[in-house]
């Protein structure tokens, strides 16, 4: 079923225009990161304006044709920190399995949507392998892309070599799939979840309260209830959620529902990304103003990610 509701995002920037009443202006019609949005996500668009904080993060601007210095192509220099064509290890004790190049959206800001992913291999064989002998790593990321993209039979698969690997202790998912497409949440992806003996976490990225609607709760709440815990993740955002009033809505409407706020990211300088950027400044007034009125559980952590440092780095925000 998912798969079928997949097929219906906007890759068309012409068509996707038509649906929002939209004349062009303002618009870039050959990204090379192409346009890749859900339905749904669309559907919650206001229409006939550019200024829509759902718009700005998927439908690609002119002001992404803008250079700007110290934006490049891979901000984070993820390519250097790959042990294998789909393994990233930057932090002791972790290990990034890079599942798909694919995602169930494509964010304009996304800081790996340069990165040279490795399509022709199939499988994780050579991953899989250097896991098994790593006993130092306990904790496996599922990113990409986006692991959701997975088929249900290819992550079963990897859960089934994990649950071989007694010093993995935990598996955490980074996704953003289910804010696009919530039905991806079936039944057969709840029977692998619930057959590991391992500690799971389950991390979305969500950047505005509009995203979080009932079918989106519905399909997280069913994770929760097989005690994975959900943490959220956001990218600050010029123009999207830069304001005090819009974060506040968001981190409330998270705990709401029991899904924790985890980090507020700092843009990644991303080439093409340089118009979202909000100053450190405001971002440490933005978080002394949450300070003020959001109980400790929800409320994010600043951070930012620093290429060569053995964490992300956190901000202070006293």
């Amino acid at each position: 079923m998912w798969r079928q509701i997949q097929k219906e995002n906007f890759h068309s920037i012409k068509e996707l225009l038509e649906f929002l009443e939209l004349d062009g202006s303002g618009i870039f019609f050959s990204p090379r990161f192409i346009l890749n949005l859900p339905r749904r996500l669309a559907e919650k668009i206001e229409k006939k304006t550019l200024d829509d904080p759902i718009l700005r993060q998927f439908v690609p601007l002119k002001q992404e044709t803008v250079k700007a210095p110290g934006f490049t192509l891979d901000p984070v220099q993820d390519q250097s920190f790959c042990k294998t064509g789909k393994i990233l290890q930057k932090y002791h004790g972790r290990a990034l399995l890079l599942c798909s190049s694919a995602c169930a959206m494509h964010c304009r800001f996304c800081f790996r949507q340069n990165f040279p992913y490795v399509t022709k291999i199939s499988g994780f064989e050579k991953e899989l392998s250097l896991l098994q002998k790593d006993t130092s790593i306990e904790e496996v990321i599922l990113s990409g892309g986006d692991p959701l993209s997975l088929s249900d039979r290819s992550l079963k698969e990897l859960f089934d070599a994990f649950e071989k690997m007694r010093h993995i202790k935990r598996i955490r998912f980074h996704t953003r799939f289910p804010i696009g497409i919530p039905e991806r949440i079936d039944g057969s992806f709840l029977s692998i979840l619930s057959m590991s003996s391992k500690q799971i976490f389950f991390a979305i990225h969500c950047n505005h309260p509009r995203e979080l609607d009932e079918d989106v709760v519905a399909s997280l709440k069913r994770i929760s209830k097989l005690g994975i815990p959900i943490l959220n993740q956001t990218v600050l955002l010029k123009g999207v959620n830069d304001k005090y009033e819009t974060i506040f809505e968001l981190c409330q409407k998270l705990v709401n529902h029991g899904f924790l706020p985890y980090y507020i990211h700092m843009l990644d300088h991303v080439e093409g990304a340089s118009h979202f950027m909000v100053s450190k400044k405001e971002a440490i007034l933005l978080m002394q103003s949450l300070q003020k009125h959001l109980s400790g559980y929800a409320l994010p952590k600043l951070v930012k990610e620093e290429p060569g440092m053995v964490s992300k780095t956190i901000i202070s925000c006293s």
